[in-house]
């Protein structure tokens, strides 16, 4: 199947690879099918490709990768969408790359959407605790270097 987005142009997509979100994402309720791709090989970074809006893209990845201890508790989503467990969900959280300072990306840990592998199922969820920030910086800040002078 072929699609048209904003940012990628007219590109194939798999039909068994659509996700659907019944919720919809936050913010954009009436987008309800999506597609996930790697930004580039090997990348940690996927793009969520709206199909509902050719020029809604959000950068995701997998949290795991940036902060190794952070947990999910999804058994409020497992009841809500009648999903049997959790063993069959992929985690990602959105990326946030400020134009021109991409050393300053942050990831919203606090509004992770989950991707149920057989139900081709997700939902973002809100994590309502003060454990995570919606700001969480995934590249360490690099030290000042300083010059010597002779």
């Amino acid at each position: 199947m072929k699609i048209t987005t904003t940012k990628f142009g007219e590109i194939e997509i798999e039909e068994e690879k659509i996700i659907t979100m019944p919720l919809g994402l936050l913010g954009f309720p009436e987008n309800k099918r999506f597609v996930i791709f790697q930004h580039k090989e090997n990348s940690p970074f996927f793009w969520y490709q709206s199909l509902d809006d050719p020029s809604l893209a959000v950068v995701i990845t997998n949290p795991l990768l940036f902060k190794p201890d952070y947990q999910v508790s999804p058994e409020s989503v497992l009841r809500e969408m009648k999903w049997s467990d959790e063993s069959n969900l992929d985690v990602f959280v959105i990326v946030t790359i400020p134009r021109g300072r991409p050393q300053d990306m942050t990831a919203n840990l606090i509004g992770p959407i989950l991707v149920n592998l057989n139900t081709k199922e997700a939902v973002q969820m809100i994590i309502t605790d003060d454990t995570y920030t919606h700001k969480y910086p995934l590249l360490e800040p690099k030290a000042d270097i300083q010059v010597q002078r002779a």
